[in-house]
């Protein structure tokens, strides 16, 4: 039986590679966002305006990822700003992954700009793994008009690993006989699922490398980290055996949150909230033909503490109204008409496939009522698809700068509506 060949492909800086390869090949600029200071990031005059995407110009001056913009804008005046163009990066994540699937049909996509793609038995056609990897960078550069960092090992942990190393590019191996020379010396930090929460832990421990990890107590690391502590000692030690799976596995649940542009300081003001993160998280279920049994709500202060509640519902449900209700009741229960907010989450989770109720006395909803609340809200996701998201919206957002959809996703990525963008960019 062949040995596992595993590669880990991550677009270098994607958001800000894929802005500068549509701008250099379709759009025809001379610049090259590349090249000088820039980086991607929303809107300067919001306050949750964050670096997405650096240039190694950028980086030079001490730029961060995920920095705010304010922070990043003293570090250097001139540094340009590009906002974030979600239909594109969609496009460009979609042409990514195709060509993947040209090297092996196996390929499992971690997030929008990097994947495992499974190797194993393909030398005939493209050679050793190294080779493979050379000829799939220059492909992508090629076609596609952006760099990647390939990782190659014989399990998906180490192939990611080695994709960090040395950027942008680069291809890397770390197999398990090169763990001790190239994985060990790096800080723990370094190492997947390890946050600077659990780093801080180890460190107590005596514990600052991967190397001190993966010889490290194993009983002592689940005292002090329970089952986590378990789970890093093996990655320490180079042990995986997740295969890699092409089809995604199901959402658990659906959920949206968005920072406010000012603190929220009213009920109003939250249930006009709560009421556009309904409408992406009702949109998004009926999508996949789910339902939902539970509502949380997550609520984040000004000073940034957090808290949440729940409440589980009579039934599954997708319609944004019965959502929307669960959502405000529930905040209304939690939060103490004082305390400012600035950030609001809405989360539906024990999903069924069908939807069902309990209809009776006290429900004040009919089966019938209950079909015609469900068709109206198709139909209006039906018009938000073909015509965009703002096409329709409720009387209570009519007038209001507010956004009439909130959440994490951009709405080209939230509706089918999208502008063409050719592949070969």
């Amino acid at each position: 039986m062949a040995e596992r060949v595993i590669f880990h492909v991550d677009a270098n800086s994607a958001f800000l590679s894929w802005s500068a390869a549509y701008r250099v090949k379709v759009l025809g600029e001379e610049t090259d966002l590349r090249d000088v200071p820039s980086v991607v990031a929303g809107d300067k005059e919001s306050r949750h305006s964050i670096i997405l995407a650096k240039s190694i110009p950028a980086k030079k001056y001490g730029i961060q990822t995920g920095e705010p913009l304010f922070q990043a804008l003293e570090k250097c005046p001139e540094l340009t700003v590009v906002e974030p163009d979600y239909a594109l990066y969609v496009q460009a994540s979609r042409h990514f992954v195709e060509l993947l699937r040209q090297f092996s049909p196996a390929v499992e996509q971690y997030s929008i700009d990097e994947a495992w793609v499974d190797m194993t038995g393909t030398e005939r056609l493209w050679g050793a793994p190294r080779l493979a990897a050379e000829q799939m960078r220059r492909r992508i550069w090629e076609e596609l008009g952006f760099t990647v960092n390939v990782g190659i090992s014989s399990n998906k942990l180490l192939a990611k690993m080695a994709g960090d190393f040395e950027k942008p590019n680069k291809v890397h191996t770390l197999f398990p006989e090169e763990v001790e020379e190239k994985f060990w010396p790096l800080p723990v930090r370094d190492l997947f699922l390890v946050g600077a929460a659990t780093e801080r832990k180890l460190k107590l421990l005596g514990i600052y490398n991967i190397g001190d990890l993966a010889h490290a107590d194993v009983r002592v690391l689940k005292k002090r980290l329970g089952k986590q502590g378990e789970t890093i000692w093996h990655f320490a030690n180079g042990r995986n055996a997740d295969a890699v799976t092409p089809e995604p596995a199901e959402n658990k649940g659906y959920g949206n949150s968005t920072t406010t542009p000012q603190d929220v300081t009213s009920t109003e003001q939250a249930h006009q909230v709560l009421l556009s993160l309904c409408e992406t998280v009702g949109m998004r279920l009926r999508r996949d033909d789910k339902c939902g049994g539970c509502v949380t709500v997550h609520l984040r202060t000004n000073e940034f503490a957090h808290f949440s509640h729940q409440s589980v519902l009579r039934g599954a449900t997708n319609l944004t109204s019965e959502i929307f209700e669960a959502a405000c009741r529930i905040f209304d229960e939690m939060w103490d008409k004082v305390t400012p907010l600035r950030q609001l989450g809405v989360q539906v989770t024990r999903l069924s496939r069908e939807p069902y109720q309990q209809f009776d006395f006290f429900s004040g909803l009919t089966p019938q009522q209950f079909e015609r609340k469900l068709r109206l809200d198709e139909t209006v996701d039906a018009l938000r698809d073909k015509y965009g998201e703002d096409v329709i919206r409720r009387a209570k957002f009519a007038g209001s700068s507010e956004p009439h959809m909130a959440g994490g996703l951009g709405k080209e990525r939230r509706t089918g509506v999208t502008k063409p963008v050719p592949k070969e960019f």
